[in-house]
C-alpha cells in the first residue's frame, strides 16, 4: 500500500550520507527491515509527518506524456509517474526528502503533480518496464561517440586496398618491407623492455599486500558512515558458479545493509534464470534482466545496471571470483582516504585452479606477473592502468562523469582505464586479492585471449583518432605508454612466427638475407627479443617468488612453449578485427 502526500508538501532537503555522517531512516528501514512494503510506508509518512490518503494502483500514463519523463532521472531520484487522475499525475516515490529536487526535473505539465510514497523496489521496477526501450537504449551509447569504438567500420573494400598494398609492397621491396618490421618490433620491444625493468625495480620496494583495513575504516564503522556499495556481477549462462558465488558475497565483512549487489542476467538467459530460481537471495542482493538486444556484451549490461544503482562507490564482479572478505572495508579507506582525482581503485587477482594443468599454471605465472610486477612499474612511471575486469571499484559519480562502458569494447576494462586518464582522474592498486578461475582449455584460452587482444587494438584505435588530443591529455609519457601497454602485447605475439622464421634462416646461413638488411639492425632485433625473454623469465621468476606461488617455479621455464597460443590468439584477432569487432567470445566457469 502506497502513502499518498498531499500536491502542497514543500520542499524536503535530502542530508548527503557520507559528508554528514548520518543513515537516512528510509536506507536503514528497506535494508533492516527486509525492505516490507508496509513497514517502509509508514515509516516515511512518519518521517514526512502528512497524513495519508489511498493512493490509486497504476493504471500507466499515454505514451507520449510517458516520454516527457527522464529514465535516467527517475533511477536516480527514485521516483515514477504512477497515474493520471483528471489533471492530476500521480509521482510514487522512495524518499520524501527528495521531492524538492524531484520536483526541479519534472517535465512542465498544464495539471498538477501529487505525491505517493512506494517502496524502492517497486519503483524501480516500474521504471525498468516503463522505460525498458529507453534504458536499454542509453546503456549502447552512454560512453561519448568520440570516445567510443561502436562507429568501428571496416568496410570490403579498405580490406582489399590494405592486401593490395602489403602483397605490392611483398612483391616488388620484399626488404624495405622487412626492415620496416624489424624497427617497429624491435622499437616496441625495448620500450616493453623498459617497462619490465621499472616493474622488477619496483617490485623490491613495495609494501607488502598482507594489509588489514586501517584505522580510517575502524573509525567509519564506528560512527556508521560506511558509504554504500553497490557490487555489478554480470552473468550469462553461469548457472554451474552461481551457488558458490552468492556464498562468496556472503561472507563480506562489509556490513550487508550498506549493501547493493546487482546479479546482472540477460533476459533471455534461462539456464541462469532457473539457476537463480532455486538459490535463496539475501535481500541486499537484487537480480536484474537486461532486455535483449543485438549487442550482447558485459559493459552493455552493466552500463544498463548502473543507473538502478544506488550506492557511493560501484564494485564489478566476475561470476566466479571469490574475493577476500575484507575486501570492501579495504576499498572503502583506499577511495576514503585518497584525493578527489581518485576515480578507482584495483584490486589483485590470482586464481585458485592452479594445480588443474600445465596451461592453469602459466595463465597464473602471467597474472602475477602483470598484477605484481608490471603494474607496480606502470604505477611508478604515472601511466594510465589498463584496468582488469573485475575486483575495480569507482567513485559513482566519476565514473557517471565520464560515460560508464564503452557498450562495444570487448576490452572495456582497459578502455575504461585510459578514459578515466583522459579525464584527468588517477586508478591506484589496493592490497586485496580476489581468487579467480584460471582458463585452462587450450580453445577456450584462445577465444579469450583473441577477444582480449581484439579490444586492445580497438581500444588503441579509438584513442589515436585524434593523436594531438590525445597527446594532450595525457602528456608524453601517458601517450608513450598507451603505445606499449596497446601495442606491445599484440606486436609481440604477432612478431613470434617471423621471430621463429628468422632464427631457422639462421642455421640456414642464408646470406642473402643477412647481408640485405644493415647489421646492427639485425643486432639491435635478436638482442631486444632475447634479452627480452631473459628479462621476462626474471620478472616471472620474481612475481612467483610468495611461498604460496613458488610451486610455478618450474613451470617458467617452459613459458616459450606458452607464448605460440598467444601468436594463434593474435592472428584470430585481427582476422575478427575486420569480421566481427563486436563480437564476444563468452567464457565458460565452472568447468
Amino acid at each position: 500500500m502506497a502513502v499518498l502526500l498531499k500536491p502542497d508538501v514543500p520542499n524536503w532537503r535530502a542530508r548527503p550520507v557520507f559528508a554528514h555522517g548520518r543513515l537516512r531512516l528510509d536506507e536503514t528501514l528497506a535494508a533492516i527491515a527486509e525492505r516490507r512494503s508496509d513497514n517502509i510506508s509508514g515509516a516515511l509518512h512518519l518521517q514526512g509527518d502528512r497524513r495519508a490518503l489511498a493512493a490509486p494502483s497504476r493504471k500507466g500514463l499515454p505514451e507520449e506524456l510517458l516520454a516527457r519523463f527522464s529514465a535516467r532521472s527517475c533511477l536516480t531520484l527514485g521516483y515514477m509517474p504512477w497515474a493520471r487522475i483528471g489533471k492530476t499525475i500521480i509521482i510514487a516515490l522512495a524518499r520524501p526528502g527528495d521531492i524538492g529536487a524531484i520536483r526541479r526535473e519534472l517535465p512542465d505539465w498544464d495539471g498538477k503533480y501529487a505525491f505517493a510514497t512506494a517502496p524502492p523496489d517497486e519503483i524501480r521496477t516500474a521504471v525498468a518496464q516503463a522505460f525498458s526501450d529507453r534504458l536499454a537504449q542509453a546503456a549502447e551509447t552512454r560512453c561519448p561517440a568520440f570516445l567510443s569504438c561502436r562507429n568501428w567500420r571496416v568496410s570490403r573494400r579498405s580490406v582489399l586496398a590494405l592486401a593490395l598494398v602489403l602483397i605490392s609492397t611483398l612483391a616488388l621491396a620484399p626488404f624495405a618491407l622487412l626492415a620496416a618490421l624489424l624497427v617497429w618490433i624491435t622499437a616496441m620491444n625495448f620500450l616493453t623492455m623498459a617497462l619490465r625493468a621499472v616493474g622488477l625495480r619496483e617490485s623490491f620496494r613495495r609494501i607488502p599486500e598482507e594489509v588489514s583495513p586501517g584505522a580510517n575504516v575502524t573509525t567509519l564503522f564506528q560512527h556508521r558512515t560506511l558509504p554504500r556499495v553497490s557490487l555489478l556481477v554480470p552473468l550469462l549462462g553461469e548457472d554451474v558458479v552461481l551457488r558458490n558465488l552468492v556464498s562468496a558475497l556472503e561472507k563480506t565483512s562489509y556490513p550487508h545493509e550498506r549493501l547493493d549487489v546487482k546479479l546482472v542476467i540477460e533476459a533471455d538467459d534461462r539456464a541462469t534464470i532457473l539457476a537463480l530460481a532455486q538459490i535463496d537471495l539475501p535481500d541486499w542482493m537484487t537480480v536484474l534482466p537486461v532486455p535483449p538486444s543485438a549487442l550482447r556484451t558485459k559493459p552493455r549490461a552493466m552500463n544498463y545496471a548502473l543507473d538502478f544503482c544506488d550506492g557511493e562507490i560501484v564494485g564489478v564482479y566476475d561470476a566466479e571470483d571469490r574475493p577476500e572478505p575484507d575486501q570492501l572495508l579495504k576499498v572503502v579507506e583506499a577511495l576514503h582516504s585518497g584525493p578527489p582525482d581518485l576515480a578507482c581503485v584495483q584490486g589483485y587477482l590470482d586464481f585458485y585452479n592452479t594445480h588443474t594443468n600445465w596451461l592453469s599454471r602459466c595463465f597464473a605465472i602471467e597474472y602475477a606477473v602483470w598484477f605484481r610486477v608490471l603494474l607496480g612499474g606502470v604505477q611508478r612511471l604515472g601511466l594510465p592502468i589498463p584496468l582488469g575486469g573485475t575486483t575495480v571499484f569507482f567513485r559513482r559519480a566519476l565514473l557517471q562523469e565520464v560515460g560508464g562502458w564503452d557498450a562495444h569494447n570487448v576490452t572495456e576494462d582497459a578502455d575504461l582505464g585510459m578514459r578515466l586518464a583522459r579525464f584527468g582522474y588517477r586508478t591506484e592498486m589496493v592490497p586485496t586479492v580476489t581468487m579467480e578461475e584460471a582458463n585452462c582449455h587450450p580453445m577456450a584460452w584462445i577465444r579469450q585471449r583473441s577477444r582480449w587482444l581484439k579490444g586492445y587494438a580497438i581500444t588503441w584505435a579509438t584513442h589515436m583518432r585524434e593523436p594531438g588530443v590525445l597527446l594532450r591529455d595525457l602528456g608524453v609519457s601517458g601517450f608513450l605508454g598507451l603505445q606499449v601497454l596497446f601495442l606491445g602485447g599484440l606486436t609481440s605475439y604477432l612478431a613470434t612466427p617471423l621471430f621463429w622464421l628468422l632464427w631457422t634462416a639462421t642455421f640456414g646461413l642464408d646470406l642473402a638475407l643477412w647481408q640485405a638488411l644493415p647489421a646492427p639492425l639485425w643486432i639491435a632485433f635478436f638482442s631486444s627479443m632475447i634479452i627480452g625473454q631473459m628479462l621476462m623469465l626474471a620478472v616471472a621468476f620474481r612475481a612467483t617468488s610468495a611461498p604460496e606461488r613458488r610451486h610455478l617455479w618450474p613451470v617458467v621455464l617452459t613459458l616459450t612453449l606458452y607464448w605460440p597460443l598467444g601468436a594463434v590468439a593474435a592472428y584470430r584477432a585481427v582476422l575478427e578485427l575486420f569480421t566481427r569487432p563486436f563480437y564476444w567470445a563468452k567464457t565458460r566457469h565452472g568447468l
